[in-house]
């Protein structure tokens, strides 16, 4: 109340002081000295003081004394009316410029953005047409903004409907323009401020105060600042701070945690002595556990308060410039204007110069400034950016010092200048912005250069190596928009960019060399990944080079004589010896020797790579023609390292380098990588393919022979014996064979030949899709990306394959589509080996499906460009020819040591593609005009017997390439018809030669065929001798069957008219006089240990279910609120369920059966190995008894004995004679009479017998019966089970009581057979709710391991009261009873709205048979009495129930019109009846209406209980429950007709009259009913909602938008890191943050945890919205993920948002999850994930 005064008073004495100030300042000779004088008065009285003030106190006197006074000063008036007179006319900002936070959603347009870096709020992007179209989205890591209403960022829609172009425009005209006075103050202003603000944010240690703001008096007081880094933990600071300044740990973790997010923290206060003593302290402690020491300083209290204070006036200054245009361009102007001193840069290269020693607070507060004021601006923004390039060096070493990550240092900004296109092109005129980055690159990287000028990276440090490669976005981001238009200035300083940047790649041209290791493994292994990483980063970068050459025909040529001059400037592994003539085939080639194994090579030849790209780019477009004498460049010398890097390749995969250890290999991986094959493998192709359409084919096969080290091998002048040199050798003849295919064949590159770049991605489409059927994303990961990130997908996959959606579970596939396939090459030259292999595999695999030869013929390849023509030749020249000759010749000799199948393989693709070549020539121009004759010469030599022709038909017979066959017959069939082609006949004319090979194949397969249908018939003959002797099999066993006498029935006389107990028998009901019986089953069992079988008997050794008991809420009224356990009174629960299910106890199992003490000893054997694994207690746990079970690894912590059901044939004479005694009012005597009488119920003195016998004479008539009367109606001996089955059932007993009331194990507690009777009503209630749900009959549609659990559960709570004290179960009857018969009430019994009635007829049903219990003797009722028992209870459960319907239907049912039924008659005299007992009035009623809406509600309990008395008394249902769904018609007379209910329900009023009429007269008095329909307490209403999760948004961006607008209710700072929704009741909580973490029984947990606790009784299911994944938590330490019901259109979830693409809800996954949950298996799936991932460390689930 007082600070409410305080502030009030501050308000009536702002305007005056304020203007008063203001005035003084203005009339100053000096008014920067009166202000500054001001804040040297006022600073330090606010800020830093003795006593802290609380933030609301600092932030009003701020506001009062410094700040409203400032706004005087720049307003000349009230700044109200100064800022009302602003906003008149002006319109919002075109800019939206909204600064992103770490982990914020942001989306940007494929179609639309010039690039990926331009991006989109979530506010912007829902109000913008990038919203329909191909979007992206992805969380940003802080740091950039928004740039919408930037017309440079898109080609359509810059603008947002809110940025719109219209109120921008609007917006200058009006805003633009200020006051002369008005600016002239606010330039005057800002410039005192701004000084101010940039002092005292660079402030350094051991500056001193100028002579303004020297306090007069100077304290000795100081604090002793701590500063945040990126080398000591938080239980690092946390120690050293407890150690240093004598704080707890409580006050330490508060200094740790603000010190991590404001950057720094006064941890002391005192003395400079005091604080230099702490300050000491502090580095000394940390230097102990890091080799650096915190970084600590001294400041002055009143230092401290001016940076406090300049801090608070950024955040002002944002606030100022956003009133106007005007303010913002003095503000710029003011920051940017040049020093007065020459030598001292501007205010804002000051700050951007000191920013790696500001901390993280201050950091923020200056980026937000730039962000806010010269980014905004196109022409400030200009002068930044010249400013920042100026600094560009100075910037980056100072971010390579700092150990902050790049989103808080001004580093960061680049991408906000860098990537405007007409910017980055000023950037490059004025100050060549791309010679800058090139330079700070090489600066930063001098240090690894080695004498010869080149990188060499051993013991790089890979922390300061990964902040050098961030520059490299940088240069990416300058060439991200290539010019359309070239200016001389910008030609120039390209060119020099460029030659700069090819200085920088000669350092890596031949760099990290490796020379073969003989004898001896390499002792260390190279470093070779920082090279790979370089490679990586320049490989956009060097793309992007290319296309801005391509753009301007001068450029292209200069670059290309540039990169030629530094190639030829380089002198990597120089040759060592004099050139030689080498001959073969009458050829000579004069070459220098060099041998890759015996020599140095390097993998890193950019240079090389470069120019090979820029010479295709030159023929593409046409520049190649005015290049000076090209006969200049020697093609021979250019392509000699590319070539060597080949072969380099081939050795390894030869394993000719193994003892040269890993890294080579990975180094050759990554060479033919997707990630790096665009500019490495694939340049190097074409650099061969240049040097092959230059020189003769001849010498260039020769050099390649040579360089493989074949040459001797294919001259016969290299033999050997030594197998690993044969080996080698035909490996390397394997790999140069390939070589030559893909120099050859490989010609999808624009330029090469004639295609675009939409051909090249099909093609690598359909060879991915070969190998095997795949998803989107793993295409895309296949792809190699452009500079934007695209892979050109897409554009084509729709003309390539065909989607194949996902069920439940899995992804989308893409199928190649069948037309597609003739374009499939086997020898594709981006397969990886095991690719390949598998291609080929699928390929023939589905040819052979087809019914087509497995021939993998060579496609038809697209025409060479003409420049590229000559390549052809190779297939045609005199070695090409020799080289076939030799390799098929000694296949033909069949001397297994000299060739593979592999190279016969290559060998004969290589045929077909010259075949296919000549084919396609002959066909587009006349026989002259062919120059390529490969079939004439393959002819040669065929009087020897040596042609390749004779040689291919000699091979075809080999057995052991019985693989190739079909291949070697199509290349003999093409040799004929390019025969007839030349000969210009008909192909079928001369086939002679292939005819008698044909023939046999024809007798071969008819031969085969006629051997497949002789084993065919053989099979089919064993098929009939096998089924004949399991049918004799089945007739001898089941006469077996029929023989046995039937055990255990329950002997009782049969009636003597055998026809009527026929008649009977077909009755389905489960009770009362017509009960039906109980069939004979024997169930004989195999244990899952140890695989023995053995029959379930009660006195057998006891089997036992595997099952898992947990608590749940999934039927919850209330959700939210779990009532807490009481022990006292019986009125509560467990002894009564509330009608709302608040939290319930459920039992479900696997189904899976085991001997007990086979359970027994594996449960000890997995607590004894279990105890000794890692992290295994996030699995089980074993405090509590869990395991997994042993077959399918579900989630157990019990086990439930199977009881058999007494099988027994019903006594229906005895049930009439008995029925016509023992009516309803009867029954009710007998039943008091006997409950009066014991002992164990009449100790407590609080049971109202309604006055003794005189009540119950008067309702029940004069005849009283005695205390024994109820043993009259028929008694039998009790069940007596083995004592193993006694055991388990206490085990399961004590388990479910325990795990139910969360509570320590005690089986002898009295509330043990309540929660057995609980668990068992409950799991029923729970799988009828998933029949109801999901539509499914009710009988018939389980599953086997749900029916087992289910018997297993029943029969397990029935038996209860067999291991229990009779006394407590007597008890807990006549408790219960108390609800229905008034007699029995006590006076804390509850009113029937306060009970849910399924649980109390479990309840009843199992334990009145403790009531016939006598002393000594162990009695239960006989099948008759237990059949009317239960008639009598169901019906008196049923109608309380009907009551209960109707006293909770809050709307009065309208008049119905016409006759109505009796059954509406019926019901609305029973409504009548109730509203009179209530004492309401009695409106126009519609007795059909009551009765609908009665049977709606009674319907749930009705089901649920055919399924209990099914499983207790095993009588078979009526077939319309088995078949028919619960919604279909007739399902509520078949469940009337098995519970032995009349049709019509409300009947039963009519038959028990007399007894129920006065009963209904106390059940409406209850005064706690009154109050219900008052209003006064809340009611259920029947029947019960159906819980089902939450209703998600079919686009994910809703959440994703809902989660950028919620706000964390414990924490007022604006992050919102892990928003995260509530499935189950749609909470959206703020996970894994600190300031939501609560107590919960002791311990520190997170907001999902604790909220989990009440919503879902320990369990919960999440959506963690920004990670787009599932979060599935039971218990405090247990969690897994799971993947969300999101997935884009291509058929794949995507967690973490890592691919971006759009999102929408799958119904069938959200269903799936729906039932994981309502079927209680989120435990099961955790403790399964778990088991599959290996945890090596602990996920802290219990602070999500």
């Amino acid at each position: 109340m007082l600070l409410k005064q305080h502030l009030n008073m501050a308000d009536g004495e702002k305007p005056s002081e304020g203007l008063q100030l203001s005035q003084e300042w203005l009339e100053a000779a000096d008014c920067r000295a009166e202000l500054l004088q001001h804040l040297k008065d006022q600073v330090p009285q606010i800020f830093c003081l003795k006593k802290e003030l609380s933030p609301p106190e600092e932030e009003d006197l701020t506001q009062r004394r410094l700040l409203h006074p400032l706004e005087c000063f720049l307003f000349g008036e009230d700044p109200q009316e100064g800022r009302q007179k602003l906003q008149q006319g002006s319109a919002s900002s075109q800019l939206c410029g909204r600064v992103f936070k770490e982990g914020e959603t942001v989306y940007s347009c494929r179609d639309c953005a010039i690039d990926p870096t331009c991006v989109l709020c979530m506010d912007c992007f829902q109000d913008s047409v990038h919203k329909n179209h191909r979007y992206k989205m992805h969380a940003s890591s802080g740091g950039g903004f928004c740039d919408c209403g930037d017309v440079e960022a898109w080609k359509v829609g810059p603008c947002c409907s809110k940025h719109d172009l219209g109120a921008a425009a609007a917006m200058v005209t009006d805003e633009a323009v200020l006051e002369p006075e008005l600016y002239e103050r606010a330039e005057k202003l800002f410039r005192v401020l701004m000084r101010y603000v940039t002092d005292f944010l660079v402030w350094e240690e051991n500056f001193e105060l100028s002579a303004e703001l020297q306090p007069r008096l100077k304290d000795n007081v100081y604090y002793c600042v701590l500063y945040n880094d990126e080398h000591h933990s938080y239980d690092h600071v946390i120690y050293t701070l407890q150690r240093s300044v004598n704080c707890d740990q409580a006050e330490a973790q508060t200094h740790t945690t603000l010190i991590d997010k404001e950057g720094r923290r006064a941890v002391k206060r005192g003395t400079l002595r005091s604080c230099q003593q702490a300050k000491d302290l502090i580095r000394s402690n940390s230097e102990h556990i890091s080799l650096q020491p915190l970084r600590v300083e001294i400041l002055h209290a009143t230092v401290m308060a001016h940076q406090t204070f300049a801090l608070r006036l950024g955040s002002w200054f944002q606030k100022i410039i956003g009133y106007s245009v005007g303010f913002r361009q003095a503000f710029c102007q003011v920051a940017l204007e040049p020093n007065a001193d020459r030598d001292r840069p501007c205010l804002i290269s000051r700050l951007m110069l000191h920013d790696a020693r500001m901390y993280k607070g201050a950091r923020k507060i200056v980026h937000e400034l730039i962000f806010g004021s010269m980014l905004m601006d196109s022409d400030f923004k200009r002068l930044f950016a010249i400013e920042f390039t100026k600094h560009y060096k100075q910037l980056q070493k100072d971010f390579i010092s700092d150990d902050h990550e790049r989103s808080i240092s001004i580093t960061a900004l680049s991408v906000q200048i860098f990537t405007v296109p007409t910017l980055a092109r000023q950037l490059i005129e004025e100050c060549n912005v791309i010679k800058v980055i090139v330079d700070t690159v090489l600066e930063l990287l001098r240090e690894h250069l080695d004498e010869s000028n080149r990188f060499f990276f051993l013991g790089y440090n890979s922390d300061k190596f990964s902040r050098i490669q961030v520059i490299f976005h940088d240069l990416r981001y300058i060439l991200i928009s290539k010019p359309c238009v070239w200016t001389e200035e910008l030609r120039g300083q390209f060119l020099e960019g460029f030659k700069i940047f090819l200085g920088f790649l000669k350092c890596m041209q031949g760099m990290e060399e490796v020379k073969r290791q003989l004898g001896q493994h390499i002792a260390v292994e190279p470093e070779w990944e920082a090279g790979f990483t370089l490679q990586i980063q320049l490989r956009h970068i060097l793309a992007m080079f290319q296309d801005w050459c391509s753009s301007d025909d001068d450029i292209m040529l200069q670059a290309f004589k540039e990169c030629h001059s530094a190639l030829i400037e380089c002198n990597n592994q120089p040759f060592h010896k004099e050139a030689t003539d080498f001959y073969m085939c009458k050829h000579i080639l004069l070459a220098r020797p060099y041998k890759v194994s015996q020599e140095p090579v390097s993998i890193h030849l950019p240079i090389s790579r470069l120019l090979a790209g820029l010479y295709v780019l030159m023929w593409k477009t046409g520049v190649i023609e005015r290049l000076d004498n090209p006969e200049c460049y020697d093609f021979i010398q250019l392509a000699e390292h590319p070539l060597r890097c080949v072969v380099l390749a081939a050795q390894v995969t030869a394993e000719m380098w193994r003892r040269n250890g890993l890294s080579l290999v990975s180094q050759v991986y990554y060479y033919q990588d997707v990630k790096c094959r665009d500019e490495m493998y694939d340049k190097d192709i074409i650099m061969l393919q240049i040097a092959a359409s230059k020189m003769d084919p001849n010498h260039f096969l020769m050099l390649i022979l040579l360089r493989f080290e074949l040459f001797d091998y294919f001259n016969g002048n290299s033999v050997s014996k030594d197998q690993d040199e044969l080996m080698q050798w035909n490996r390397l003849t394997e790999e140069m064979l390939f070589l030559l295919i893909a120099i050859f064949g490989e010609r999808y590159v624009p330029g090469i030949s004639h295609v675009t770049k939409e051909d090249v991605t099909m093609r690598e489409v359909i060879h991915l899709l070969c190998i095997e059927p795949m998803a989107h994303s793993t295409l895309v990961k296949s792809l190699p990306e452009n500079e934007n990130h695209e892979t050109g997908l897409e554009a084509v996959i729709a003309k390539v394959a065909t989607f194949r959606k996902p069920g439940v579970s899995g992804h989308g596939l893409y199928e190649v589509k069948k037309e597609r396939l003739m374009d499939f090459n086997p020898f594709f030259y981006h397969y990886s080996r095991s690719q390949r292999s598998k291609a080929e595999e699928s390929q023939k695999k589905r040819r052979s499906q087809e019914s087509n030869d497995k021939a993998l013929r060579p496609p038809v390849p697209p025409t060479f460009s003409p420049s590229f023509s000559r390549i052809v030749q190779l297939l045609c020249c005199d070695v090409f020819i020799h080289i076939l000759r030799r390799i098929l010749q000694r296949a033909a000799e069949d001397r297994s040591s000299v060739w593979t199948e592999a190279m016969i393989q290559r060998a004969l693709h290589l045929i077909g593609q010259a075949l296919v070549e000549e084919k396609t020539q002959l066909e587009s121009c006349s026989v002259e005009d062919v120059t390529f004759d490969f079939s004439l010469k393959a002819r040669v030599g065929s009087e020897h017997g040596k042609s390749l022709f004779l040689l291919l038909s000699k091979i075809k017979a080999l057995p052991s390439l019985e693989a190739q066959k079909d291949l070697i017959k199509w290349l003999l069939q093409m040799f004929e018809i390019v025969k007839c082609i030349r000969e210009k006949s008909s192909p079928t004319v001369s086939m002679d030669t292939t005819k008698p090979e044909e023939s046999s194949q024809d007798k071969e397969k008819a031969e085969r065929k006629r051997k497949a249908e002789a084993a065919k018939l053989h099979r089919q003959k064993i098929m009939a001798q096998m089924s004949a002797m399991q049918k004799n099999f089945i007739e001898s066993n089941k006469m077996l069957y029929d023989n046995m006498p039937e055990m255990g029935t329950q002997e009782e006389p049969v009636t003597s008219s055998e026809s009527s107990a026929m008649e009977q028998r077909e009755l389905c009901i489960t009770f009362g006089p017509l009960r039906g019986p109980t069939p004979a089953e024997r169930e004989v069992l195999t244990c899952i240990l140890c695989q023995e079988e053995q029959e379930v008997l009660p006195l057998a050794p006891a089997m036992v279910l595997t099952a898992c008991v947990q608590r749940s809420t999934v039927l919850t009224q209330c959700r939210g609120r779990i009532p807490a356990n009481r022990t006292d009174g019986t009125g509560t629960y467990p002894l009564f369920m509330p009608p709302d299910l608040a939290v319930g106890t459920h039992t479900g199992s696997c189904g899976h059966v085991m001997h007990a003490t086979c359970w027994q000893k594996y449960f000890e054997a997995v607590q004894n190995t279990t105890r000794n694994r890692l992290h295994a207690e996030l699995i089980v746990d074993l405090e509590n008894g869990e395991y997994l079970c042993p077959l399918c690894k579900s989630l157990c912590n019990t086990v439930i004995p199977l009881i058999p059901l007494e099988p027994l044939t019903f006594n229906y004479e005895n049930a009439e004679i008995i029925g016509q005694h023992l009516t309803l009012p009867r029954w009710i005597q007998v039943l008091a009479a006997r409950i009066r009488g014991l002992k164990s119920v009449m100790q407590d003195n609080d049971v109202q017998m309604d006055g003794g016998s005189s009540g119950t004479t008067g309702l029940f008539g004069d005849s009283q019966p005695d205390f024994r009367s109820i043993l009259a109606y028929g008694v039998q001996e009790s069940r007596k089970f083995s004592d193993g089955i006694a055991e388990m059932l206490v085990v399961c007993a004590t388990t479910v009581h325990r795990v139910g009331l969360k509570t320590a194990p005690n089986e002898l507690c009295p509330r043990v057979p309540l929660m057995a009777w609980n668990t068992c009503a409950f799991t029923i209630q729970a799988i009828e709710n998933i029949l109801q749900e999901e539509d499914k009959p009710l009988f018939g549609s389980l599953q086997n391991r749900q029916i087992a659990g289910l018997k297993a559960i029943v029969q397990f709570a029935a038996s209860q009261r067999l291991k229990s004290s009779q006394g407590v179960i007597q008890r807990h009857f006549a408790d219960m009873m108390g609800v229905l018969l008034p007699v029995l009430s006590r006076k804390n019994t509850p009113s029937i709205l306060d009970v849910d009635f399924f649980h109390l007829l479990v309840g009843l049903v199992l334990s009145i048979p403790s009531l016939y219990q006598e002393e000594g003797i162990d009695l239960q009722p006989s099948a008759v009495s237990s059949a009317f028992n239960n008639m009598y209870i169901f019906h008196l459960v049923t109608m309380a129930h009907i009551l209960q319907v109707l006293l909770t239907s809050t709307d009065s049912p309208a008049a119905g019109d016409g006759e109505e039924t009796e059954e509406a008659r019926l019901a609305a005299e029973l409504y009548t009846t109730v509203l009179l007992h209530t004492g309401r009035l009695v409106p126009d009623l519609s007795g059909g209406s009551v009765a609908q809406r009665v049977k709606a509600g009674i319907e749930p309990f009705l089901r649920s209980a055919a399924l209990f008395f099914n499983c207790l008394t095993g009588v078979h249902p009526p077939e319309e429950l088995f078949s028919a769904p619960v919604s279909s018609p007739g399902q509520m007379e078949a469940l009337c007709s098995y519970l032995a209910l009349p049709f019509n329900v409300f009947q039963l009023f009519q038959d028990y009259r007399d007894a129920v009429s006065p009963m209904l007269q106390r059940w409406c008095g209850s005064p706690s009913i009154t109050k219900a329909l008052q209003g006064k307490t809340q009611t259920i209403r029947y029947p019960r909602r159906r819980n089902r999760l939450i209703d998600l948004p079919e686009d994910y961006s809703a959440l994703l938008n809902k989660a950028s607008h919620f706000q964390c209710p414990k924490s007022t700072v604006d992050e919102r890191k892990h928003p995260t929704l509530c499935l189950v009741c749609g909470a959206m909580l703020c996970s894994q943050s600190s300031c939501c973490l609560s107590q919960l029984d002791g311990e520190d947990v997170g907001a999902c945890t604790a909220h989990a606790a009440t919503c879902g009784a320990g369990v919960g299911m999440f959506l963690r919205i920004r990670e787009c994944e599932i979060v599935l938590m039971a218990s405090k330490m247990r969690g897994s993920t799971y993947p969300a019901p999101y997935l884009d259109d291509y058929g794949e979830t995507d967690p973490h948002l890592g691919r971006g693409n759009p999102l929408h809800l799958c119904p069938e996954r959200y269903r799936k999850l729906n039932q994981l949950w309502q079927q209680h298996c989120i435990l099961e799936e955790i403790a399964r994930s778990l088991e599959v991932v290996n945890v090596m460390f602990a996920f802290e689930w219990q602070l999500v």
